[in-house]
C-alpha cells in the first residue's frame, strides 16, 4: 500500500469489492499488475447479515450492502487499520470517501448498528461518539433496518432459491437459456472464479449461477484438487500449433465430493496469467452491474453467455477485452454460438494479441504459413472475364488462345469484395457486389494488364480467405496485383498510377481502385501471412473510401437491381418476353456468359432481364466434338462481358431467343464462320437472317480454305466435323404434321407436292349422291372408300379397317375407318360412306407415317405416355406452321400399308422453321423422351447426333421432369420392330 501520511498510518487504495454493508476489499494504487488488497471492516460497526447460498437474510441485510456497494465500489478512497483482531484473521479500520466518513455514513442512513461496549481496550472506533449519537437519531427517524414502516423488516428479507453451483439439479439451465436467449439479463457480479467465469446473481429472483463467458477461455486457476477423485476438463485444441483449451469442468457429484473427505488434497498451481486475468476480470465486473445475454448451454448444463459492464457512457464486451488485452484465447466451439460478426472481431482480436506478443502469447511461435510465394510468375494479357469485385481472369499473351492455359485466374492480393452469389444455388449478390464487377468490367474488359503474382493459399471455401482449423473443403488460389496499362478509361478514379520499380510494373493498381471506390475491403493479415506488395497503398485508399462513405461504407441503403432471369423461367415466360424485344430493331446488351460456340447468356439491361440467345442459322460443334472448344474460347476472347448489340428474331420451344449480334459493328456469326468454327444450318430459312449473304459468303471462305471443320472437305459431301460424311448431303422435307400417334410417331403431308393439289381438286369435283341403297353399296375390309370425317362433315379418301359381320342390316351400323391422306382414324356410321371411283381410289395415299429420330418416346398406355402426345400435337399440329423433316434413315419393316401406324417409316428430325429448334431435342429437354441405347454398330454421325442431344436429356435430369422424376429410368431393349397398330391417337385437327 502507498502511504498517504508518512508514519500516519493513512493509507490510499481503490473499493475492488463490497462483501457486506460493513466490509470492503481495497487494493492498493501502485502500478503492479496485480497490488496488494485488504479486507476492512468498518470499526464498531455490525450490519445485518447476508444469507449464504439458498438460506434466508437477516432483515435489511441486502439493503445494507446495496448502499455500501453503490456508495463506494470502484473508487478511491483513504483509510487507516484502527485495530486487529486475531482471533478471527479481521482487520477494522476507518475509511474515508474524499472528506466523508464511510462509516458514519452508513450508521446515519441506519444500516448498521454501532457494536455494544464490552471488547478489549483500545477495538473500537475513534468515531465512536459520533456513531452512537448518529445511530440514536436514525432510530427517532425510522431509516434503514430502524424503520417504523409495518412489514418493512419482513419484506426486506430475501429467500434465496437453492444455488445450482455446485448441484446443477436446482437450475434448469435450457428452460432459463429459452426464455431468455439473445435478451439481456440484469445480475451482479458476487464472485469472479478466473478471468472467463463468473458467479452472479439474476435478477429479479436471485437466482445465483455460474456463467461461463462465451468464445473465449482465460487461464485456469488452479484449485485445490482430489487425487483420483477430479473429472479432469475436455482437452480441445483449437490452435494450428496444437496449443490446448478446455471446455468448461462439469461440477462435482455428491458421490465425488463424499470421496474428495476421504483422501489427501494437492495443490494445483495457476496457469501462467491466471491470477492476472482474475484480476483484470474483477476490477472491472466484481459487485458491479452487468448485463448477461446468454448463448448457449454446455453439456453439462453450464451456461453460456457474453458478460457487458459499464464504462462510462457505454457498455464493454468483457470476453473482447480480455482477448484484446492478452488474458484469454478464442475457442471455437464456445465461439460458434455468437453471432458471425461477434465471433470474427474476437477472433481478429486474438490474431492482433499473438502479433503484439501479449501476456499468454509472449512466448508464441506462429505455425508455418499454408502460402506460397510466386513472386516469378509475372505476365502481361488481356482481361477477358471479370468474376467478381475481387476476381478476373486474363488471357497470358505468350499462350495461343485455344490452349486450356491460355487463361489465368487472378485474385486480387489483400482485398475482398461482396460475394457474388450463385443462381444455381439460389444465392442473392451481396449489397454492391454487381456494382463492384461491373466498375470493373468497364474499364477492364478487353484491356491490357500486367500481372505481378505474389502468392497462393489453400482457402476454405466456407469461411473466406483465412482458412479454418481443420477445413477440409479447400482449393488452392493464386493472389496477385494487376495493373491497368492504359489508364484512359480510369480518369478521374481515386488511385495512383504506381511507377515503375525494378521489376515491379507500372500502371493503376486495380485492387486500389476497387477500395477507393468502396467496393471491397482490405483484408486485415496474421503477422505471418503473406500479403500484397502495395499493402499500405491499399490501406491508405481504404481509408478514404470510409472518410468519403463510398460503396459500402455508404449510410444509404444499397442499390437494389431486379433483374428477371429467363434462363431459369419455363419456354412460355421467355415467348411472352419476346414482344418486348423486338420492339426496337437492335438492342444494347453485355454477354454475360459463353455457354457454347453460338449460345451465350446476354443482359438487356433496357428490359431488366437476362437471356439465352442463339445465332439464327448457324451452329458450332456440340459438345466433345472437334473444335467445340476452341469455338467457345474465341467468342470468350472476343465478346465475354462486351458491350454488344442484338437483334432479335424469335424464340424457339426450349426458350432460348435467336437473331443476331454484333460487337462494334461485326456479325459475330460471321467471325465464326470465317474461322471455319461453324456451319450454317440447311435446314434454317436464310431469308430472315440480316446478314444472310455475308454468312454465306464467311463459310464459303473457310471451306475454300479448308479450315477446321471443313479441313476434309469436298466438294458435294457434307463434312462431320472434321470427317468426311459416308452419305451425301440428307433429305430434308417441308412438311405439315396432320395427325400424331403415341410413342412418337406421327402422320405428315408434305407441303408444295402436286398429288396432294391434285388429290384435293378431284375430291372437289365429286358429285355426291344421297346415301346408297342398303344392299347395293357392301364397303368390305381393305376397300377405299369416301368417308364423312365427324369434326368438321369433310369427305376424305379412307379405308375401310373393319366392318360389320354380313351384309349391311342398317344405316346406323358402323365402320372403323382410316383417313389415308391424313392419317387419323375414326368410327362412323354406314350413312356417311360413299363409294369412290377407282381413278381417285388407286392414287397412293398422302399421309407418311413418321417417328422422331435419335429418341425414345413412352407409347400411349405407358407413363408420361399421353402427356408426350399432348406436347408433340402442341408443337406440331399448327396448318400455318413450317415444319422442316430431315430425313436420318427409312424404316421399311412394317411391310405395306394397311392401317394406322404401319407401312414404311420415316425416321426424321423435326425441325421447327419459325422458332429454328429442334422438336426432338425439345421432348429431350421436357422431360418426355430419352435417348436411344447406343449400339456398336452406331456410325460416326449417329453418334454425333446422340452426343449434340445429350445436353438436352441431361437438362430434364437435373430438373428431374415428368419421367425423370424419381432419378434414371433403367435402359430396356430397344425396339427393332414398328409399333402395333394404335387405336387412341392425339387426333386430327
Amino acid at each position: 500500500m502507498a502511504s498517504t501520511a508518512g508514519a500516519t498510518g493513512w493509507l490510499r487504495g481503490r473499493v475492488k469489492a463490497v462483501p457486506s454493508g460493513d466490509c470492503l476489499v481495497i487494493m492498493g494504487s501502485t502500478k503492479a499488475e496485480i497490488p496488494p488488497e485488504k479486507t476492512i471492516t468498518l470499526s464498531s460497526l455490525v450490519a445485518p447479515r447476508l444469507a449464504r447460498r439458498g438460506g434466508v437474510d437477516e432483515p435489511f441485510a441486502w439493503d445494507s450492502r446495496e448502499y455500501l456497494r453503490k456508495l463506494c465500489i470502484g473508487k478511491e478512497v483513504t483509510f487507516k487499520v484502527d485495530y486487529t483482531v486475531p482471533s478471527i484473521g479481521r482487520e477494522f479500520g476507518s475509511v474515508f470517501l474524499g472528506d466523508k466518513n464511510v462509516a458514519l455514513l452508513v450508521v446515519s442512513e441506519g444500516w448498521a448498528k454501532v457494536r455494544e461496549q464490552g471488547q478489549q481496550k483500545g477495538e473500537v472506533s475513534p468515531f465512536l461518539a459520533e456513531l452512537q449519537r448518529l445511530e440514536e437519531q436514525a432510530k427517532q427517524q425510522g431509516l434503514g433496518r430502524w424503520s417504523k414502516v409495518p412489514g418493512a423488516s419482513e419484506a426486506s428479507i430475501r429467500k434465496l432459491p437453492p444455488s445450482a453451483i455446485g448441484d446443477p439439479s436446482n437450475l434448469d439451465a435450457m428452460g432459463l437459456l429459452s426464455a431468455n436467449k439473445g435478451k439481456p439479463m440484469q445480475a451482479i457480479v458476487e464472485q469472479v472464479r478466473d478471468g472467463s467465469t463468473v458467479r452472479v446473481y439474476l435478477f429479479p429472483d436471485f437466482q445465483f449461477v455460474q456463467v461461463f463467458v462465451v468464445g473465449v477461455q482465460a487461464p485456469s486457476m488452479g484449485r485445490r484438487a482430489v487425487a483420483e477423485a477430479v473429472v479432469e476438463p475436455e482437452i480441445v485444441s483449437d490452435e494450428p500449433n496444437g496449443e490446448a483449451s478446455s471446455e468448461p469442468r462439469p461440477p462435482l457429484t455428491s458421490a465425488q465430493r463424499l470421496a474428495a473427505s476421504a483422501v489427501p488434497s494437492i495443490e494445483i498451481s495457476p496457469d501462467p496469467f491466471g491470477r492476472e486475468a482474475k484480476h483484470f476480470t474483477e476490477i472491472r465486473v466484481l459487485n458491479r452491474d452487468v448485463r448477461i445475454v446468454l448463448e448457449g448451454v454446455d453439456k453439462f448444463s453450464n451456461l453460456i453467455g457474453s458478460v457487458y459492464y459499464p464504462d462510462g457512457d457505454s457498455a464493454k464486451d468483457l470476453a473482447l477485452e480480455l482477448v484484446q488485452n492478452g488474458l484469454a484465447k478464442f475457442v471455437e466451439w464456445s465461439a460458434n454460438l455468437m453471432e458471425d460478426d461477434a465471433k470474427r472481431r474476437l477472433k481478429s482480436a486474438e490474431l492482433q494479441a499473438k502479433k503484439d506478443r501479449l501476456r499468454i502469447w509472449t512466448n508464441y511461435v506462429p505455425p508455418a504459413t499454408n502460402s506460397k510465394a510466386i513472386h516469378d510468375q509475372n505476365f502481361a494479357g488481356k482481361v477477358v472475364e471479370v468474376v467478381s469485385g475481387d476476381c478476373i481472369i486474363v488471357a497470358d499473351d505468350s499462350i495461343p488462345y485455344g490452349s486450356p492455359l491460355a487463361e489465368r485466374r487472378v485474385n486480387l492480393s489483400s482485398i475482398r469484395s461482396p460475394k457474388i452469389g450463385n443462381p444455381r444455388k439460389d444465392e442473392k449478390p451481396a449489397p454492391y457486389a454487381r456494382e463492384a464487377r461491373e466498375f470493373l468490367r468497364t474499364r477492364l474488359i478487353g484491356r491490357q494488364v500486367n500481372v505481378s503474382m505474389e502468392y497462393s493459399r489453400k482457402v476454405n471455401m466456407t469461411d473466406g480467405p483465412v482458412p479454418a482449423a481443420g477445413a477440409t473443403d479447400s482449393r488452392v488460389m493464386d493472389f496477385g496485383s494487376v495493373f491497368l496499362v492504359s489508364p484512359s478509361k480510369v480518369e478521374g478514379d481515386d488511385a495512383t498510377p504506381t511507377p515503375p520499380s525494378g521489376s515491379q510494373p507500372s500502371g493503376i493498381n486495380v485492387a486500389e481502385l476497387v477500395v477507393s471506390r468502396g467496393f471491397g475491403s482490405v483484408i486485415r493479415h496474421r503477422d505471418f501471412e503473406e500479403r500484397s506488395n502495395y499493402y499500405d497503398a491499399l490501406l491508405a485508399a481504404e481509408s478514404r473510401a470510409i472518410a468519403g462513405k463510398k460503396g459500402i461504407h455508404s449510410a444509404k441503403d444499397p442499390p437494389v437491381m431486379h433483374i428477371t432471369d429467363l434462363l431459369m423461367a419455363s419456354a412460355k415466360k421467355a415467348k411472352d418476353f419476346l414482344p418486348f424485344l423486338q420492339r426496337s430493331r437492335r438492342l444494347p446488351a453485355v454477354v454475360e456468359y459463353v455457354l457454347s460456340g453460338h449460345r451465350f447468356k446476354l443482359l438487356i439491361p433496357k428490359e431488366t432481364c437476362s437471356i439465352a440467345f442463339s445465332f439464327s442459322g448457324v451452329r458450332c460443334p456440340g459438345r466433345d466434338e472437334p473444335y467445340s472448344d476452341e469455338a467457345i474460347a474465341l467468342m470468350r476472347r472476343k465478346i465475354l462481358q462486351r458491350d454488344v448489340e442484338i437483334e432479335v428474331e424469335t424464340v424457339d420451344r426450349t426458350g432460348t431467343f435467336l437473331g443476331s449480334l454484333w460487337e462494334s459493328k461485326t456479325n459475330m456469326a460471321v467471325t465464326l464462320l470465317e474461322a471455319g468454327l461453324a456451319k450454317i444450318q440447311t435446314s434454317f430459312g436464310t431469308d430472315r437472317i440480316p446478314d444472310a449473304h455475308l454468312l454465306l459468303q464467311a463459310e464459303q471462305s473457310a471451306k475454300r480454305q479448308r479450315l477446321k471443320i471443313w479441313e476434309n472437305y469436298v466438294e458435294g459431301q457434307e463434312v462431320a466435323n472434321g470427317s468426311t460424311a459416308e452419305n451425301k448431303q440428307k433429305e430434308v422435307l417441308k412438311v405439315v404434321v396432320t395427325e400424331v400417334l403415341g410413342g412418337g410417331k406421327f402422320y405428315v403431308q408434305m407441303v408444295g407436292d402436286q398429288k396432294v393439289a391434285s388429290i384435293q381438286q378431284q375430291l372437289a369435283s365429286l358429285n355426291l349422291q344421297e346415301a346408297p341403297v342398303i344392299g347395293a353399296f357392301n364397303p368390305k375390309k381393305g376397300d377405299i372408300v369416301l368417308a364423312q370425317f365427324s369434326a368438321d362433315n369433310s369427305w376424305n379418301r379412307a379405308m375401310i379397317v373393319n366392318a360389320p359381320r354380313g351384309a349391311v342390316e342398317s344405316p346406323k351400323d358402323k365402320f372403323e375407318v382410316f383417313y389415308i391422306d391424313y392419317g387419323n382414324q375414326e368410327v362412323v356410321p354406314y350413312s356417311r360412306l360413299r363409294p369412290l371411283d377407282p381413278s381417285v381410289s388407286s392414287a397412293p395415299g398422302l399421309a407418311q407415317l413418321c417417328s422422331l429420330a435419335y429418341i425414345k418416346v413412352p407409347s400411349l398406355e405407358e407413363d408420361f405416355g399421353q402427356e408426350a402426345a399432348e406436347y408433340l400435337s402442341e408443337c406440331t399440329l399448327n396448318n400455318t406452321k413450317e415444319l422442316r423433316a430431315m430425313v436420318e434413315e427409312r424404316d421399311t419393316s412394317g411391310g405395306k400399308v394397311k392401317g394406322q401406324g404401319t407401312g414404311t417409316v420415316l425416321v426424321v428430325t423435326l425441325v421447327d422453321v419459325e422458332a429454328g429448334s429442334s422438336i426432338n431435342a425439345a421432348m429431350l429437354q421436357e422431360g418426355l423422351a430419352r435417348l436411344e441405347r447406343r449400339k456398336r454398330w452406331d456410325t460416326k454421325e449417329r453418334q454425333s447426333a446422340l452426343d449434340n442431344l445429350e445436353e438436352f436429356q441431361a437438362k430434364a435430369k437435373r430438373e428431374r421432369l415428368r419421367m425423370w422424376q424419381y432419378g434414371d429410368i433403367q435402359s430396356d431393349d430397344e425396339d427393332t420392330s414398328p409399333a402395333p397398330p394404335v387405336r387412341k391417337a392425339a387426333g386430327r385437327r
